[in-house]
């Protein structure tokens, strides 16, 4: 008898790992089997509009990873299990740091409202190809950061589930938020957050199916 009960529970930790492994579709990231990793927001490819050259650096300096810090250290506003309807969402933000490190402020600086929306599904693939999540398991979910805007008051960005297992992008939608708040890092920390309640009311019926 314990030895039917431990094989019927290795059985059963193999089907989770499996799952996990071959999540495929949008629908796999939401079964309740599925481990769910939190990676963060990648800057690596956005444009800021509206900013002065003072305030860009600043931005490459401090604030993308003080977004990134400010959603892992105030868990009860940017509720991530909550927004992606799992009982929990491990994180790890290493490919992000290593991704938003040592970016060239006037290169991410722009005047042309034309790189708000330039990004593809395809120019997400590629930035996918070169993270290094070799060795992770399960499904990892990152923010891609297309623009931040303070002329029009908004924030646009993918929103990308990644198989980690595969390095393959399971699924990657674009979404525009309104940004807001006192200091830099809260004006466009806002648009996190706003990109959470949308997927926790709205996106996550329309994905789960």
């Amino acid at each position: 008898m314990k030895r039917t009960f431990i094989s019927a529970i290795l059985i059963a930790l193999s089907v989770v790992c499996t799952v996990a492994a071959n999540a495929q579709t949008i629908q796999d990231v939401f079964k309740a089997e599925t481990n769910l990793t939190w990676l963060g927001i990648d800057f690596s490819g956005v444009k800021i509009l509206g900013h002065t050259d003072i305030e860009v650096e600043d931005f490459t300096n401090r604030q993308f990873a003080g977004i990134n810090e400010l959603v892992l250290n105030e868990p009860k506003k940017f509720d991530l299990p909550k927004a992606f309807h799992k009982a929990g969402v491990e994180t790890d933000l290493s490919v992000v740091k290593a991704k938003n490190k040592g970016l060239d402020p006037d290169k991410i600086k722009s005047a042309n409202d034309a790189d708000r929306s330039r990004f593809t599904n395809k120019t997400i693939e590629k930035m996918v190809k070169g993270y290094n999540i070799s060795g992770k398991k399960g499904v990892g979910v990152v923010f891609i950061m297309e623009s931040m805007s303070k002329t029009a008051e908004r924030s646009s960005m993918y929103i990308t589930f990644i198989n980690m297992s595969t390095g393959k992008v399971i699924h990657t939608e674009r979404i525009e938020e309104k940004v807001g708040g006192f200091g830099l890092r809260n004006y466009y920390a806002k648009s996190i957050y706003e990109a959470l309640k949308d997927i926790e009311k709205t996106k996550y019926k329309d994905w789960k199916g």
